[in-house]
């Protein structure tokens, strides 16, 4: 996890993170101090974000948009893994172990 320090090339502000945490697109931990820690997967998710919003799309917007492309891209995942499952079975059935 991260404290708030703006990457150099992120352009993800402290007002826009708290602006998306507020909308629930992300939920930050908290250090003993009270301040903010993102982890990596939050701060590209708030890249995504903040790509949108600067193409025009309103924040709610951005975030329910961002948040389906993430249902997507596991849902596809998930997906491909079960297929591979499947064709590793299928491989394993043919091709029975040599016997020593």
């Amino acid at each position: 996890m991260y404290p708030f320090r703006r990457p150099r090339r992120s352009r993800s502000s402290q007002g826009f993170l708290r602006a998306i945490g507020e909308a629930r697109l992300i939920t930050p931990l908290r250090s003993e101090g009270g301040h903010r820690r993102y982890s990596r997967y939050q701060l590209r998710i708030a890249a995504r974000a903040r790509e949108l919003v600067d193409q025009g799309t309103p924040i709610e917007a951005a975030c329910r948009i961002v948040i389906l492309e993430d249902q997507l891209e596991e849902a596809q995942l998930e997906e491909a893994q079960r297929i591979n499952a499947a064709y590793r079975r299928a491989a394993e059935s043919s091709n029975p172990p040599a016997a020593a």
